[in-house]
């Protein structure tokens, strides 16, 4: 536990667990964009305005910005660079692939042209061999741009499916992911992000262990998991600690914070989540 609190909250009298401060390696709250709730510029700024401290980076969902004007995409990406938070494109390139290079060319440009930082590189839904996942990187960060592989155990995992749809699909093996996100990573990769469907998302029964052989196969600093359910992201600061690197809906950023600095939570994580200076 620590007293030292370098931010800038009330009641810092109170000790809390360690966070670092911004631009933080680990411990990294990305939170959604525009998508499943339909929001604004003034609403980002209100949420920044509160909680701006404990968001790392925003993340455009499905490719909702491609349904919203391109100036209203800049301006969530100013009030995100604002925050020093970054601005992350979604898993949108499985739709732009389709129509081959050319409009993955015109897509990074783009990109760039509204303040993205980051771009998601999502496998759910095509049949990406590792050897094009690797060449995806690498097109990316020629571009100026950071890639971010989203990575998963589900085939069809990243829509709206049903379980009974997903679980038809089959599963992957997770020794694969890890395989594809080490070589991702040698390619340039920045992090890798984990599909959260057939692990704690769409299952009868949560995958705990896949997702201790993620972090043991690519190092916990290596990866993101999604946990945009309150006893998902509970469940991962309880067994990994602060640092974890979490994805989240963007009505959560303080419900997590307050996990993380040990300054609340329920009968099984009440006092209990620890980080010295």
């Amino acid at each position: 536990m620590s007293n030292q609190i370098p931010f800038d909250v009330s009641f810092n009298f109170v000790p809390r667990a360690a966070r670092p401060t911004k631009p933080r390696s680990h411990g990294i709250t990305e939170i959604r964009a525009p998508y499943y709730d339909t929001f604004g510029t003034r609403h980002l700024q209100d949420v920044m305005d509160v909680a701006g401290q404990w968001v790392d980076g925003i993340k455009w969902a499905g490719g909702s910005f491609a349904l919203v004007p391109a100036e209203q995409v800049r301006a969530f990406s100013d009030i995100a660079h604002e925050n020093d938070a970054y601005v992350s494109s979604g898993g949108w390139i499985e739709t732009v692939l389709r129509y081959g290079d050319d409009a993955v060319d015109a897509y990074l440009k783009e990109a760039k042209e509204v303040g993205f930082d980051v771009i998601e590189i999502s496998t759910g839904f095509i049949m990406l061999p590792t050897s094009g996942l690797q060449r995806l990187v690498e097109k990316v960060v020629r571009a100026g741009l950071k890639a971010k592989p989203e990575l998963g155990i589900q085939i069809g995992s990243g829509g709206d499916s049903s379980e009974a749809e997903l679980a038809a699909e089959g599963a992957k093996d997770v020794g694969d992911l890890i395989d594809r996100g080490r070589k991702a990573l040698e390619a340039g990769a920045e992090i890798i992000m984990i599909e959260s469907e057939g692990i704690t998302e769409n299952v009868t029964r949560w995958n705990t262990g896949v997702a201790a052989t993620i972090m043991n196969g690519l190092g916990m600093e290596n990866v993101m998991f999604e946990a945009a359910d309150g006893p998902v992201f509970e469940w991962y600061v309880k067994n990994y600690g602060n640092e974890v690197n979490l994805f989240v809906d963007h009505s959560q950023i303080l419900q997590l914070e307050g996990l993380r600095q040990n300054i609340w939570g329920n009968k099984s994580t009440w006092g209990r989540v620890i980080n010295p200076a």
